[in-house]
C-alpha cells in the first residue's frame, strides 16, 4: 500500500464521514456550546464593527447564532458538510485548506474547534490572512495538546501491557507554544495566544468514549491501526483510567484544553514596536540604578 505524504496526519474524508454520522444522530455539542458562548465576550472588548464575517469550519451553527447579534452586513458560514450550515446567513460547503474567497473579503474570520483537524495549518493560516481586509481580525479556538491526556495514558498503558506495543489513538493537538510563531509566519500582526483547560467528569471511560463518538471526534489518524481495539485492551484501559484519574466519588476526569488564537491583518494604524536605539529614557534611570560599562 502506498504511503501518504509525511505532512498528511489526518484522514479528512473519514473525519467528514464520522462528523456527518454524528450530526445525523444526537450530537454531543456541549464543548462547542461552551466555546461558542465565549466568542461574543472576547469580541466585546474590540470597539469596532465587523461588517463582513466568516465562520470557518465550525462543525455546527452555534457560532453563527452567537455572532448574529452583532448584526453584520454579511455573515458567511463555510463548513465541510451541508449538515453544519443550518444557522442562518450564507452557508457554503468548503474545505478549510482550500478557501474559495477573494483576497480582502472579510473584516472578521472566526473558527471554533475545527482547525486542529487540518493537515496544513500554516497554509490555512496564510489563506485566512489573505482573505482578511487590512485591520481585519482572526479569532479562533482549537483543541489543545493537553486534551484527553488521561485517555491517552490509559490506552497506551493497557495496549503496551496486553499487546506489547502502542498504536496512535489520540490526535496530536495544537501546542500553545507554537501558535504565536505560526501566526507571525502567516503574516498576522499583534498575535495573541492563550489557553483554557476544562475538566469534564464521567461515570467511567466508556461514557467519555460514547461522547467522543457523538461529537464525530474519534480516531482519524492516517497512521492509526485499522484493526478494532481488542476488548481486553479496552477493559484494562478502563481499569487504569479508574485507578489513576478517579475522584473520591468514583467519577473519572477528562481534560479538554482550548487554545485561543487571534491576529490582525496588518494596517498602518496599528501599533508597531519601536526601532532599536529610539528610546528617549534610560532603563538605568527608570530603575534608579547605576549603569556599569563592561
Amino acid at each position: 500500500m502506498a504511503q501518504a505524504p509525511a505532512h498528511i496526519v489526518f484522514d479528512r474524508a473519514l473525519a467528514r464521514r464520522r462528523l456527518a454520522r454524528a450530526l445525523a444522530a444526537r450530537p454531543a455539542g456541549f464543548l462547542l456550546d461552551h466555546i461558542a458562548a465565549e466568542f461574543p465576550e472576547r469580541l466585546a472588548a474590540v470597539l469596532r464593527p465587523f461588517p463582513r464575517v466568516l465562520d470557518l469550519g465550525t462543525p455546527a451553527p452555534v457560532l453563527v447564532a452567537a455572532l448574529a447579534e452583532r448584526a453584520p452586513e454579511l455573515l458567511v458560514q463555510a463548513a465541510p458538510l451541508p449538515a453544519s450550515l443550518a444557522g442562518g446567513g450564507l452557508g457554503l460547503v468548503a474545505d478549510e485548506e482550500a478557501l474559495p474567497f477573494a483576497p480582502e473579503s472579510f473584516d472578521l474570520v472566526v473558527s471554533a474547534l475545527a482547525l486542529q483537524g487540518v493537515n496544513d495549518l500554516p497554509g490555512t493560516l496564510v489563506q485566512i490572512r489573505r482573505i482578511l481586509r487590512p485591520d481585519g481580525l482572526f479569532l479562533a479556538c482549537l483543541v489543545g495538546g493537553q486534551t484527553l491526556q488521561e485517555l491517552r495514558v490509559a490506552l497506551a498503558a493497557a495496549e503496551e501491557e496486553i499487546s506489547g506495543g502502542v498504536s496512535p489513538r489520540v490526535a496530536p493537538f495544537a501546542d500553545l507554544r507554537d501558535m504565536g510563531g505560526l501566526l507571525q509566519r502567516a503574516g498576522f500582526a499583534l498575535p495573541v495566544t492563550d489557553a483554557d483547560l476544562l475538566t469534564v467528569r464521567y461515570d467511567h471511560m466508556f461514557a467519555l468514549m460514547a461522547d467522543l463518538r457523538a461529537m464525530g471526534a474519534t480516531n482519524v489518524l492516517v497512521a492509526r491501526d485499522r484493526r478494532p481495539l481488542r476488548r481486553a485492551v479496552l477493559v484494562r484501559a478502563a481499569e487504569i483510567y479508574q485507578s489513576r484519574f478517579a475522584d473520591p466519588d468514583g467519577r473519572v476526569r477528562a481534560s479538554f484544553e482550548f487554545v485561543w488564537l487571534s491576529g490582525w491583518a496588518p494596517h498602518e494604524s496599528q501599533q508597531k514596536p519601536l526601532q532599536p536605539g529610539s528610546a528617549k529614557a534610560r532603563l538605568a534611570d527608570a530603575l534608579s540604578t547605576v549603569e556599569r560599562k563592561i
